[in-house]
């Protein structure tokens, strides 16, 4: 299941996606940019990406979306350069994925 976008509400049509998602190894998260984000995920637990392939399986915990993928690829690399921007992203992630799952128990 793909987590509601960021801003909540009904998914938007985008044509891009960055997006968070967990190693269900160890913990660790990692941050990427993607067309489809169902698509990826199973990539990732494929181990087609080089640098997910050992800390597989990995869960997706949120997708944010871009207009166009140039911009979903510039506010990715902009998040891998800010350690500062990285972690406000990630807890705009992680509280939005905890909202969600509050919202499933609950209704």
């Amino acid at each position: 299941m793909i987590p509601q976008p960021v801003a909540g509400g009904a998914p938007e049509r985008s044509t891009a996606h960055v997006y968070l998602v967990r190693s269900r190894q160890d913990g660790t998260y990692y941050v990427g940019w993607t067309t489809n984000p169902v698509r990826r995920l199973g990539e990732h637990n494929a181990g087609r990406s080089t640098f997910t392939r050992r800390k597989r399986p990995w869960q997706l915990v949120g997708v944010e979306p871009h207009p166009t993928a140039e911009a979903a690829r510039r506010y990715e690399r902009s998040l891998k350069r800010s350690p500062l921007k990285l972690a406000v992203f990630k807890k705009r992630m992680l509280t939005r994925a905890a909202e969600g799952r509050r919202r499933q128990v609950v209704g």
